[in-house]
């Protein structure tokens, strides 16, 4: 009898020991308030406006200011037409580089992701240049500093017919 009390206990602490564990990894991490631009690498595209970086060892997902591109990952929505071409032009972008995160007004979006101007090392633009390559449309439900901007690039892009306005 005592063998199976003391079989019982060593489970029970055993199973609190695992729920405590599996507790503490899925509390969510803090979120982080980033004050002034930063620098990360870009480890991949999710589609063709939020990308995955690493900064300082804390992986964040970041959405794109003033830019929509079609839905490739929606999970109630089929993938758009030429959602995979801009995956595929915003991978090709930064996946693998060191980029620069800007900031406006609000850092996070509903989702909790940052919402950034993604800069690369050479200078460019990458939020302004999907739009002015056809990628995406400026997106212009909430305001940026760069919305006037981004409406004319767009409107190049459409009088052009590139990318989704072929």
């Amino acid at each position: 009898m005592a063998k199976i009390i003391i079989s019982c206990f060593v489970f029970l602490l055993l199973s609190l020991d695992v729920i405590s564990f599996a507790n503490a990894e899925s509390k969510p991490r803090p979120l982080i308030h980033y004050i002034k631009p930063l620098s990360a690498i870009c480890i991949r595209a999710v589609d063709g406006d939020t990308i995955i970086v690493n900064i300082a060892g804390v992986k964040e997902r970041v959405r794109l200011i003033g830019v929509d591109t079609p839905e490739t990952k929606h999970p109630r929505k089929p993938v758009q037409r030429f959602g995979k071409e801009a995956s595929m032009f915003t991978a090709n972008m930064v996946e693998g580089k060191k980029v620069r995160l800007e900031f406006d007004q609000n850092q996070r979006d509903r989702y909790k992701r940052l919402l950034a101007y993604v800069y690369l090392e050479d200078g460019t633009f990458l939020n302004a240049e999907i739009v002015k390559q056809g990628y995406g449309h400026a997106y212009t439900k909430f305001p940026f500093k760069y919305m006037n901007e981004f409406r004319q690039y767009e409107r190049e892009a459409r009088i052009r017919k590139m990318g989704l306005w072929k």
